[in-house]
């Protein structure tokens, strides 16, 4: 009983302490650590662009957007709510699709499938239950918003496969985490601008970067599973690499706010560009722990992008749409 309590209690060597997953009853706690409960970064990540469509496009609002505080703000409550949904949902597919290669892994052979904890059939029950409640969230947005959503359903189901083909599977997670800057634009105005392209390129370069500090945990493993990414493509110039695809973002994302906010609001995402340059000052490779850190920084990169973003979607503005 005792062995069966110490599996059933496996902990992720990523996963964060979180009372709701540590002290959840044995049977739910599987599905928690399915839908990655206890590593809320990565629904964070996926909440950060959608809040980044919403500053960009709210000078050019149409209703019910248009000047109201309250109904921009339940937006993001909305938005925040459908990354946990769909992350959950979208790790769940993964697990699902990698279970024979998360066995052979040291940091996912205790993840509930590998491990035996959830069976294949429940975890897409589960699968299913989120997607509902990711529906749900669709439901309440415009059309255009629905429309958008549902042309990135393919680049879902396919990237968990990536990495069996290619070196940049961390190129499709970028453009499957991002597409939230699209759905938020589209809500906001019906369309998608210049500005929201180029903030969404910058968001997908700004993810390559990340996941490739990421992926630095796992690229021993990675040789045995047979799988590829870009910190093995990138080897020992992944600092380089990260660092051109850091600056690479930054200058795109700035794009973006110059065609649509003043032009002050350069200045206000600056704090944001030191933010990155930290990152790659810092970055060692050959230290796991410290690439997690400095992977989870980027929680708080979301946040300054985030709120120079805002600072100039606050003052009026006469920038093209």
């Amino acid at each position: 009983m005792e062995a069966h309590e110490s599996v059933s209690r496996a902990k992720p060597k990523d996963a964060v302490r979180l009372s709701l997953v540590d002290r959840a009853p044995a049977s739910i706690e599987p599905y928690l650590r399915l839908a990655r409960i206890d590593r809320p970064i990565g629904s964070w990540l996926l909440f950060w662009p959608c809040a980044f469509g919403v500053a960009l496009s709210w000078p050019f609002a149409t209703a019910p957007y248009s000047g109201s505080y309250l109904q921009v703000g339940l937006l993001l409550v909305l938005f925040a709510l459908g990354s946990v949904a769909m992350r959950g949902a979208g790790c769940t597919w993964n697990d699902i699709a990698d279970r024979h290669i998360d066995a052979k892994v040291e940091r996912t052979r205790g993840r509930p499938l590998p491990s035996g904890r959830i069976s294949v059939f429940q975890a897409f029950v589960f699968l299913g239950l989120l997607l509902l409640i990711g529906l749900g969230v669709l439901l309440m947005l415009r059309r255009e918003a629905q429309i958008v959503a549902l042309s990135s359903v393919a680049l879902i189901g396919l990237y968990p496969f990536l990495k069996r083909v290619t070196h940049f599977p961390q190129v499709g997670l970028g453009l499957v985490f991002n597409w939230g800057v699209l759905v938020a634009v589209a809500e906001l105005t019906g369309g998608i601008s210049t500005a929201a392209l180029l903030l969404y390129a910058g968001c997908v370069l700004w993810t390559v970067g990340y996941d490739t500090i990421y992926a630095h945990q796992d690229r021993e493993d990675d040789l045995v599973a047979g799988v590829k990414s870009t910190a093995l493509y990138f080897g020992e110039h992944s600092r380089f690499a990260v660092g051109v695809l850091y600056v690479a973002a930054f200058v795109a994302i700035s794009a973006s706010a110059a065609l649509a906010l003043p032009v002050w609001t350069l200045a206000a995402l600056a704090p944001a560009g030191v933010h990155l340059g930290a990152q790659v000052m810092r970055l060692d490779i050959a230290q796991p722990d410290l690439c997690l850190r400095l992977f989870r920084a980027n929680r708080d990169t979301g946040f300054l992008i985030f709120a120079g973003l805002l600072a100039g979607a606050l003052i009026p503005t006469g920038g093209l749409p």
